[in-house]
Order: structure tokens, then C-alpha cells, then sequence
């Protein structure tokens, strides 16, 4: 069983420890640097009806420093323990800093809006650096997160990537026979689907915007039909519409060949994924693309992107149809 300090990324809890500490360090600075145009005391609420309440200025810049430290610590240490999840600790990391950050502001704008005043009563907390002081806290925050990089540990990931790379060793040829490629309709296409689809949305959005809602989501849908993934290997084929929705699953087994060819969409009912008569199809437009037949008689055709994928994708699809029927047959006897 790892220790308490096996579990802990050291690297990320100095600067959770740090940080916070060293904010409210420039914080108390800046505040004395104020110091003598600010009232006595100073107002730390401001209530809807113009009251406020009122404290020593060494208490309000005390309690605005013990704010920004405890509160960052709070939340910045909860990235530090590695036994979480990496997305959890990149979104604590940045919430600690957007959390910093942000109790910062409000001190800061609480003393700022009265610099310059002889009585706290007529104060406010300055919008100006509120507003900008917020908005910064967020944007650095949301940064924090995507640049934050967890310590890196063992994880399941790379026990399937370890598996993966000894099957290499293994067996050389599996590279050879793995092919992953995406396809897509050419880019005028999607220029159409915006000005056809989009725009009008847009449009009877302002009278009806549950319609127009209704009509992008739908323009979406289909963008999405014209893009495809594809996934052939030694199993197989797959193809998910949109990368996401397995529209076509043809087993090695039951290949009988493929062949790269020049089609038409037309001639298997038009874009996207559709079946017509025995055939098949996923295609996001006219062009290079790979027939499969099947041992049952039926066809599937899709889109391979250039005439070089298609032809690679071919021979992954004969090899691993080949192989298929090689392992069937050398068990028949047994």
C-alpha cells in the first residue's frame, strides 16, 4: 500500500502552498501603498441601502490576506492528491486560481473604490477593477487548466498501450495490418449546409427560437453524417458517421474481397449512410472510395478520402479477409 507521500504530486502542492500565500503577500503591499489616502476606518460592506459596515484598516487588509490563503489552499489542494482523477485535479487546479484570484479583486476593488475619500460612508467597490479583475481571474483560470499537467503515473491507458506495443513485438506485420483514417465531404459542401441551413435558423430564431433551435440542430445532424471514421484491422471493418455512430460492421470473416474504385453516390442512393438494393453504403460524396464484397452476395461501399488510402485500405481489408479464412480452414480438420 503506497504512503501518504507517494500519493502526493509535490510539484503541484508547491505551487498550491505557494501562490495563494504569494497573492495575498502583493495584496497586503499594494494596500499599504494606499494606505494613506484611504479612510479610518475603512468600509468592508456596503449594503443596498447605502450603509456600510466599517473596521480598522489592518483588520479589513488581515482578513482580505487570510481570505485569499485559506480559500486558494482550499481548493488548490485538492489537485495535489495524484489517487484523483487528472481531469478533476486540472479542473481544481484552475478553479483555485480563478478563486485566488477572484478574492483578490473584491479586497482590492473594496479599497480602491475608496482611495481618495475622507469618509468610508460615501464609498463603493470600484466596477472597474472588479470587472477586469473577474474577468482575468476566469481566463487565467480556464488556462490553468489545459496547462496544468499532472505528474505522470501507470495508468489503464498504458496498460493497453503496453499490450499493444508487445503484440508488435510479437507479430510486426499487425501494424501493417491496422489502418485508422477519417473522411469528409469537401469543404463547399459544408459552406452550403451554412448558407442553406444556418442562416435561416438564425433567422426564424428571433420569431420562433424553439423552430430555429429545431432547424440547426437538424442542419448539424446531418454536417456530422458527412464525416466518417474508419477502422479496419485483422477483425475487421468498422465505420462510425460523425466518428461517433457505428453505421457499418463488416467481420474479416465474412469479406470475400475489396477493391478500390472511382464511384458515384448516386449510384448507392446519395450521401451518407444508406442502404440501397444489396448494397451498403457510407459515403460523404462522390469519388475514391472501397467496394466490399461479402460472401452472402452483399456489397458495402465507403468513402476512403484519395485513391492512396483507398488502395491501402483494400489491402488491409484482402489480408485480413485472407487471414480469416486461413485460421477458419486450419481448424476445420481439428
Amino acid at each position: 500500500m503506497a504512503s501518504f507521500r507517494e500519493t502526493l504530486d509535490f510539484r503541484a502542492l508547491r505551487f498550491a502552498v505557494a501562490f495563494p500565500l504569494l497573492l495575498a503577500v502583493g495584496f497586503v503591499v499594494c494596500a499599504q501603498m494606499l494606505r494613506n489616502n484611504l479612510p479610518n476606518p475603512v468600509a468592508v460592506m456596503w449594503n443596498a441601502d447605502g450603509g456600510s459596515s466599517f473596521a480598522p484598516f489592518g483588520a479589513y487588509v488581515a482578513g482580505g490576506a487570510a481570505l485569499i490563503t485559506l480559500c486558494g489552499w482550499a481548493v488548490f489542494l485538492q489537485a495535489v492528491s495524484i489517487t484523483r482523477p487528472v481531469l478533476m485535479r486540472r479542473v481544481m487546479m484552475g478553479l483555485g486560481l480563478t478563486v485566488s484570484l477572484f478574492i483578490t479583486t473584491v479586497v482590492a476593488a473594496g479599497l480602491v473604490g475608496q482611495s481618495g475619500l475622507a469618509d468610508a460612508r460615501e464609498s463603493h467597490v470600484d466596477p472597474i477593477v472588479l470587472a477586469m479583475g473577474s474577468g482575468a481571474a476566469l481566463a487565467l483560470g480556464v488556462v490553468m487548466m489545459f496547462a496544468f499537467k499532472p505528474d505522470p503515473r501507470w495508468t489503464r491507458e498504458d496498460d493497453v498501450a503496453l499490450a499493444q506495443e508487445l503484440r508488435l513485438l510479437e507479430d510486426p506485420d499487425l501494424a501493417r495490418d491496422t489502418l485508422r483514417l477519417w473522411v469528409h465531404a469537401r469543404s463547399s459542401v459544408f459552406i452550403m449546409i451554412v448558407v442553406s441551413a444556418l442562416f435561416p435558423a438564425a433567422l426564424i430564431a428571433v420569431a420562433v427560437p424553439w423552430l430555429g433551435a429545431l432547424v440547426a440542430a437538424a442542419a448539424l445532424v446531418g454536417a456530422g453524417f458527412l464525416f466518417a471514421r474508419v477502422r479496419a484491422d485483422r477483425g475487421g471493418l468498422q465505420v462510425f458517421a460523425g466518428g461517433i455512430v457505428r453505421v457499418l460492421t463488416v467481420p474479416a470473416v465474412d469479406i470475400a474481397a475489396a477493391a478500390p474504385a472511382e464511384i458515384k453516390a448516386a449510384d448507392y442512393g446519395g450521401w451518407g449512410w444508406r442502404h440501397h438494393d444489396d448494397a451498403t453504403a457510407m459515403l460523404v460524396g462522390s469519388g475514391p472510395a472501397v467496394v466490399v464484397r461479402k460472401l452472402n452476395g452483399g456489397r458495402v461501399a465507403l468513402s476512403a478520402g484519395t485513391a492512396a488510402s483507398a488502395d491501402k485500405l483494400a489491402g488491409v481489408l484482402n489480408r485480413a479477409a485472407h487471414r480469416a479464412r486461413g485460421d477458419g480452414q486450419a481448424q476445420q480438420p481439428g
